[in-house]
């Protein structure tokens, strides 16, 4: 048994109606999925104006909205509209913010494993910063350096060796991470000995982070430590605390602000006396909770005396996360958002896995019934960016919301579409 859907995890805009139905940016959900399918992602363009100005106002000129948690063209030109700079991760990535009109120097290069043609890539475009990952990556910058005579500014991904509590799939800032250079064994040191000396780059600051879905702000404040401790006797101008902050998904959870976040990891900084200018890449905290996820009923099925499954036109290809990470998420019926949700269900989708679930424990009305649209809050991060093709299932179409306009984003794919690619 459960109360009303907790409004405090649907977007910023919410407005619900004497008869329990809910609109957001002037829309209303249920009409939405009438008008562009099922499923659907619906974001409040508002909710992402706001976050993105609060991570301006946070940490100032230089903040980057982290690409991976949602980007297309329109998130792009609204991030960069806001005052952000951009995080992209991969050539794609850098791609879609280019075509948005981004200009490249407000663009930050990041991977792990980036190729000599995505650092071309980055170099030709005349990217702002790359951050660079390992000795290899160096090597290649070398190479580019050598055949260009371009000296592009850099940071380095440092590894403090601090564990945050989150899922081990998004924790990134303990010794043994695939990412960066590690402190603790002197590779850090070492790399930045290499930079400092190189003609190749530009060495101007460092980069760590620790991980994703993160509520702990102390967790932060525990790298920042060991970064300051590290950065100091280098003198270099900046330092980048990354991305990583947590966003509530079900009831009962709260995360801090933007704003807390960033007011913690400046105490910090402040206390250790470090005179870099100090950003972050906040981008799950941005555009998580600016949408919810539409999807119609096409089978509900009563086990007795075990559970109700509810499948619906989606599933695992356009939210894998909690197939990933054991995630969770609320579901309500955009018809009755003021309704008890009395019933139990487990909202899973159409794919051929019995793993293919949405909401492990969920709660709606006693009359759901097939033909519902039913809802999922909390889907604007790793939803659209992680989807996929399994089955063959078309991804969904996205449409932002805003003053009692919806504009289609991305369309939904055509079975031609499947099929376009192949000779």
């Amino acid at each position: 048994m459960a109360g009303p859907i907790p409004i405090e995890l649907l977007p910023d805009t919410i407005t619900v109606a004497d008869d329990g139905r809910a609109s957001i940016g002037g829309c209303d959900l249920v009409d939405l999925a009438d008008q562009f399918g099922t499923p659907l992602f619906v974001y409040d363009e508002g909710h992402l104006r706001s976050r993105c100005r609060e991570a301006v106002a946070a940490f100032g000129d230089g903040v980057a909205y982290a690409g991976k948690a949602f980007l297309c063209t329109a998130m792009a030109k609204l991030a960069h509209e806001e005052g952000m700079h951009i995080d992209v991760s991969t050539g794609g990535e850098l791609y879609m913010a280019l075509h948005a009109g981004v200009p490249a120097d407000r663009l930050v290069m990041h991977g792990n494993n980036k190729s000599a043609a995505e650092l071309a890539m980055a170099i030709n475009a005349g990217v702002r910063t790359i951050v660079v990952d390992s000795f290899d990556e160096m090597d290649r910058l070398d190479t580019l350096h050598a055949e260009t005579g371009v000296v592009p500014r850099i940071m380095l991904r440092i590894t403090p060796g601090v564990e945050a509590h989150t899922h081990e799939f998004i924790s990134t800032g303990q010794d043994d991470s695939k990412f960066g250079f590690t402190v603790s064994t002197g590779l850090a040191t070492a790399a930045v000995e290499r930079a400092v000396i190189a003609d190749s780059v530009n060495l101007v600051g460092l980069h760590f982070h620790i991980g994703s879905q993160v509520f702990e702000v102390g967790a932060f404040s525990r790298a920042v430590e060991v970064m300051t401790g590290f950065a100091d006797p280098f003198g270099l101008p900046e330092l980048s605390v990354g991305g990583g902050l947590g966003v509530a998904y079900v009831e009962g959870e709260s995360a801090p602000t933007i704003t807390e976040w960033a007011d913690g990891i400046m105490a910090v900084c402040e206390a250790a006396g470090v005179t870099a200018r100090v950003s972050a890449e906040p981008g799950r905290a941005i555009a998580a909770s600016a949408a919810v996820t539409l999807y119609t009923v096409g089978t509900v099925k009563d086990l007795p005396g075990l559970r109700t499954y509810v499948a619906v036109d989606g599933g695992m290809s356009d939210n894998p996360r909690p197939v990933l990470y054991g995630s969770g998420y609320e579901t309500f019926l955009p018809r009755a958002v003021t309704a008890d949700r009395p019933r139990a269900i487990r909202l899973v989708g159409k794919h051929c896995e019995s793993g293919d679930l949405l909401v492990r424990e969920g709660f709606v009305p006693d009359d759901l019934v097939v033909g519902d649209v039913i809802a999922t809050p909390v889907t604007g991060a790793y939803g659209h960016s992680m989807g996929s093709n399994y089955n063959q299932v078309l991804r969904p179409a996205v449409v932002f919301v805003s003053e009692g306009e919806a504009r289609m984003v991305v369309a939904r794919e055509t079975f031609e579409d499947l099929v376009r690619r192949e000779p």
